[in-house]
């Protein structure tokens, strides 16, 4: 996500955004707004999120556009996070008498593309863990029920997390329990997601909406080598199905996020239950955590909780989340942090 802007002395004479993978980068889009409004881009200052790229891609480097323009100065905020690109565009503009100011609100920069700048250095997928849950840390009751535990502003907020994110992850218990379709919805359209299952013995049922919908080519579900032959074979009919091997009993998960980061999947949503959510949080996969909390108290040894698993043997053990933020939704609160 990259913005730009034209200036020339004290008028924005051009402005644009990159709007998708393969399509022209922002530099590109604010010289294309400048000419469509008849002003000449010589001589501006180009203000921009992201270092200029200097390398052919799927597109042209703008460092090209960008001296082809003869503009005289160049301020950016946050570097190209790729070690074999980071300064280069600064190094070629430089080389060319162009003035470069960088590190502007570097840090904001930087927080709008977090989870490709993760994939990038890590060739793995930024993972957040959502939950919405009881003041008590409850998802559901004993028997399952969870509709709807938080209001409408608050779950409203959880389908723009759903929408950022490139894959949504639930538990086969979760797809049992609610048959979710996790999907996109109540933004202008209903937008198909990419939907992980795990699922470690075949268990999700062909009549269930992630495997039945007209979304199913965008599920997968992930078992094990032990799921039974016939339930892979008929789940391998409808979806896509991933055999991933084992680590302690369960899928192995850094496997799962490496074949993910090789698919280019550069961010996944977690939204439990609370097996799933353990699995990431106390095993050290999640990098961010968006837990909805609303108030009411459920209570019950046996109601279900937001993280499960066997949980930790010491306080000293507990999953740290650090810059935690707190922000309001309706009658519910939001609390979101990375986790240390």
């Amino acid at each position: 996500m990259v913005g730009a802007v034209l200036v020339k002395g004290t008028k924005v004479i051009g402005q644009g955004w990159h709007h998708r993978a393969g399509e022209p980068h922002a530099e590109i889009e604010a010289l294309r707004d400048a000419a469509a409004k008849g002003n000449d881009p010589a001589g501006a200052i180009l203000y921009v999120t992201l270092e200029p790229c200097s390398t052919h891609g799927r597109t042209p480097p703008c460092t090209e556009a960008i001296l082809a323009a003869r503009i005289k100065k160049v301020v950016v905020g946050a570097t190209d996070p790729n070690p074999a690109h980071s300064g280069e565009g600064f190094r070629l503009l430089r080389r060319k008498g162009i003035e470069i100011v960088s590190g502007i609100l570097a840090e904001e920069a930087a927080l709008l593309n977090e989870a490709f700048n993760h994939w990038i250095l890590h060739q793995t997928p930024l993972v957040t863990v959502k939950a919405a849950m009881t003041l008590d840390g409850k998802i559901a009751t004993a028997s399952g029920e969870s509709k709807w535990i938080t209001g409408a502003e608050a779950r409203a907020y959880g389908m723009k997390l759903r929408h950022g994110a490139d894959a949504v992850f639930v538990g086969v218990n979760t797809v049992l329990a609610d048959d979710p379709g996790l999907t996109v919805r109540g933004l202008k359209v209903q937008s198909p997601k990419r939907r992980i299952i795990l699922d470690s013995q075949a268990r999700t049922p062909l009549s269930a909406k992630v495997v039945a919908d007209e979304f199913r080519k965008y599920t997968t579900v992930v078992v094990t080598r032990s799921a039974p032959g016939r339930r892979v074979a008929a789940l391998a009919k409808r979806v896509n199905v991933w055999v991933a091997p084992e680590r302690d009993g369960k899928i192995n998960l850094p496997w799962l996020m490496k074949k993910l980061g090789a698919e280019q999947v550069t961010s996944i949503l977690v939204e439990g239950g609370g097996e799933v959510n353990a699995s990431f949080l106390l095993g050290g996969h999640a990098h961010r955590v968006a837990f909805f909390y609303a108030p009411l108290v459920l209570g019950g040894r046996d109601a279900r909780k937001g993280v499960a698993g066997e949980g930790v043997q010491s306080l000293a053990e507990m999953v740290k989340l650090r810059d935690v933020e707190w922000r309001r939704l309706g009658r519910d609160l939001l609390l979101t942090a990375r986790v240390s």
